[in-house]
């Protein structure tokens, strides 16, 4: 019985982890590579077979975008399974990845459902479905539930580093502690919190390259601790966008009671980007959102 190939691609451990854990709990049977970026997966692509390509957009040295237009232009690859997984949902952007000639779409945030439909579905279409499903049982559903811990302890030890890094001590800082006598949280910055749950304005009470303190309105679907999400920022008179990729390192309670309106998130970046490192660098100079803030401080 033929083995399914499938090739993950992205920049972020953190991503890539999350990606093989929920493949590797749905089809036991299949064979799982990545690369950090384009460029490598081309030369993994060049050597060997892969079946299904999941691809990240944004990547230094080679984009998501640049990938898929070089696999069209093989014929070996001319009808590869390839689909993007980006945070870039644009009309613009869609357009542009189908004329390159994307398969199809997974966006950030995204559930383990909906990477697992998207899967099944190119897999189908080449007729492999059925042969993997066959070679064991997937694990219940609770292994399809957003249990980014444990996809990430189960993982390589660098990516536990990166994704779950030490306990750090709780920051403090007097914009924040101010907001908890308020009744709306006062922030120089604002963005939108993208989360498998929807869409969360926030306010950006601290921002460094690394992370982003957040303050958001409490609702009934709470956000988890290691939840994949993107925030979008957007500032400045040009209305610059940045999306940025990252998961949540702390969620807590702003104010000191157990029915706080309001959370307090810590958002820590993934990417690498040095398009969106730029970006942010610029908003922090031009003090946009309230000055850096350290962990360990």
């Amino acid at each position: 019985m033929s083995k399914v190939n499938v090739l993950v691609v992205d920049d972020a451990p953190f991503i890539r982890d999350l990606v093989r854990k929920c493949l590797r709990n749905a089809f036991p049977g299949m064979a799982i590579d990545d690369a950090v970026n384009g460029r490598k997966a081309m030369a993994m692509l060049g050597k060997e077979a892969f079946d299904l390509v999941l691809c990240d957009w944004e990547m230094p040295e080679m984009s998501g975008l640049e990938l898929l237009t070089w696999c069209r232009q093989q014929p070996a690859l001319k009808n590869l399974q390839f689909i993007m997984v980006t945070s870039r949902g644009d009309k613009e952007n869609v357009i542009q990845a189908i004329q390159a000639g994307v398969s199809d779409f997974v966006g950030k945030p995204f559930t383990n459902e909906q990477l697992l439909t998207k899967v099944k579905k190119a897999l189908s279409k080449i007729g492999k479905l059925d042969s993997l499903m066959a070679i064991g049982p997937a694990r219940g559903n609770s292994a399809f539930a957003n249990d980014s811990l444990n996809a990430l302890t189960a993982g390589k030890p660098e990516a536990v580093k990166v994704a779950a890094p030490a306990p750090a001590r709780p920051v403090v800082t007097a914009p924040a502690a101010a907001a908890t006598a308020s009744t709306t949280p006062s922030g120089r910055g604002q963005g939108q919190l993208r989360l498998a749950s929807g869409m969360q304005p926030c306010v950006i009470k601290a921002l460094s390259l690394k992370e982003a303190l957040l303050v958001v309105r409490r609702s009934e679907a709470l956000p988890q601790v290691l939840e994949g999400a993107v925030l979008d920022l957007e500032q400045g008179e040009s209305a610059e966008v940045a999306r940025l990729n990252g998961y949540l390192h702390a969620v807590a309670a702003l104010e000191p009671k157990p029915d706080s309106d309001w959370l307090q998130l810590t958002f820590k970046f993934v990417d690498q980007d040095a398009q969106k490192l730029d970006y942010l660098s610029r908003l922090i100079a031009r003090g946009t959102a309230q000055k850096h803030f350290s962990p360990g401080a």
